[in-house]
């Protein structure tokens, strides 16, 4: 046998590691189809996390500002800690109800922008509740 049958080929037909002709710069186009929605993908993803990381801080405020309220101190005392926690633009209120105090805390984030631009900015919020403590 023959070099080329003896490697399971044909006489006459080479066996080559080069792509053909027509496949040539495939796998550069291909990546260059996938590597926007990869990047637009990776933005969304990052725009989730830092909703999360509102929600996180916007319940941290309202917590602190319906401990501090429950504790006694006063009314602009309990906001501004509340306006230190949270982010910045979130409004911040309590109200005292009976023998309790309510907190809330809201912020509503910019939307991501760029290509996400049509997207809303959602509202986060949260509610926290704490009883009056015995002076």
């Amino acid at each position: 046998m023959r070099g080329a049958e003896a490697r399971g080929g044909h006489r006459g037909h080479r066996a080559s590691a080069s792509p053909r002709c027509g496949e040539r710069g495939a796998v550069t186009a291909e990546a260059a189809a996938v590597l926007p929605v990869l990047v637009a993908l990776t933005l969304g993803l990052v725009w989730c996390l830092s909703l999360v990381v509102a929600q996180v801080r916007v319940v941290d405020g309202a917590r602190e500002v319906a401990r501090l309220g429950a504790r006694g101190e006063s009314e602009a005392t309990a906001v501004a800690a509340g306006r230190r926690i949270a982010p910045e633009g979130a409004t911040v209120r309590l109200r005292r109800d009976g023998d309790t105090v309510v907190a809330e805390v809201r912020l509503r984030v910019q939307g991501p922008g760029g290509i996400f631009r049509h997207l809303p900015g959602p509202t986060v919020e949260s509610r926290s509740v704490a009883v009056v403590e015995p002076a």
